[in-house]
């Protein structure tokens, strides 16, 4: 009995120093070794054995990790109290500068947060503080870099979660933004009636300007018509060697339609009055030709009666 009680002693003391010596350090870890309270080594992944009761291991997470920096109240340069909040994404880079340089890791990037997003608000105004996010979350990412790089980390990313300014000024931004939008919307307005009477007024006068040629055209194609129509005539008539005669008929006929008109009064031109004087020759012209005309069969019969 005594033997199996010992026995069992021993495998219990086995199996408290196989529990206080082997360590399994996972693969996003490293093992901070300590004998005697004095660092040793580093362990990566896998299986560790250390000495029980002498050495310890301190385990660090070597995976990125969030921040969050609690919401505060920062007055803006132009004196205007906004309520600020962000997060803040860092990687341990030492395993032993995080262990050994700094107590509490997150309360320290978190004040260092908060000290360096009060800078920053307070050296802008309420609008640019709004508008200026991308700037803000460089600025402090850079500036916590810089200072937690003694810590063994680095800051990948500050994202900016809110700014909001009080109540009232947010009901006055709304006020600004909408009669903003209601201007806006009159000048497009005013600039489209605009638009519309200028296309409205080109387009009468791109219409104005097609019935002119138009009639220019009708005009210019008639006249190029009557023009070639009295060249024609002129030509033919020369061409034709017309006798006085011809000539004084063609005139008479011309006063017979120009007589016939419903007009009370016509107006004859200056030289009419040597034409009328000539007309009595012409008559006794045309008896001649007439009598003569009519002379010759007689002649012809008498011929042949005499042959």
């Amino acid at each position: 009995m005594e033997i199996i009680g010992l026995f069992i002693v021993l495998l219990i003391l086995v199996l408290i120093l196989a529990a206080r010596g082997i360590k399994i350090v996972r693969p996003w870890q490293k093992g901070l070794i300590e004998r005697l309270g004095k660092y040793q080594r580093t362990a990566g992944s896998g299986l560790t054995i250390i000495l029980p009761f002498l050495e310890r291991m301190i385990k660090v997470d070597m995976r990125e990790q969030v921040v969050d920096v609690p919401p505060q109240g920062v007055i803006t340069k132009d004196n205007v109290v906004v309520e600020v909040d962000a997060v803040v994404y860092y990687e341990v880079t030492d395993p032993l500068k995080v262990t050994y340089n700094v107590a509490n890791f997150y309360i320290a990037a978190t004040k260092l947060a908060q000290t360096n997003l009060r800078n920053l608000i307070g050296d802008l105004a309420l609008d640019e503080s709004l508008t200026s996010r991308e700037v803000i979350n460089t600025k402090l990412r850079t500036v916590l870099d810089d200072a937690t790089d003694k810590w063994g980390t680095k800051v990948t990313r500050v994202e900016l979660q809110r700014i909001e300014p009080p109540q009232d000024v947010t009901d006055a931004m709304h006020r600004q933004m909408k009669a903003e939008r209601e201007r806006r919307a009159m000048i497009l307005e005013a600039e489209g009636h605009k638009q519309s009477a200028i296309l409205k007024a080109e387009g009468q006068a791109e219409a104005i300007k097609k019935v002119a040629d138009a009639d220019k055209y009708q005009k210019l194609t008639v006249a190029k018509g009557e023009a070639e129509a009295i060249s024609t005539v002129y030509g033919a008539i020369h061409e034709g060697r017309p006798t006085n005669d011809l000539i004084a008929i063609k005139y008479l006929e011309t006063l017979e339609k120009v007589a016939d008109g419903k007009a009370t009064k016509i107006f004859l031109p200056l030289e009419t009055s040597g034409i009328l004087g000539s007309i009595g020759g012409i008559a006794e012209l045309l008896k001649e030709k007439t009598t003569a005309a009519r002379l010759e069969p007689t002649r012809q019969d008498e011929g042949m009666q005499q042959g």
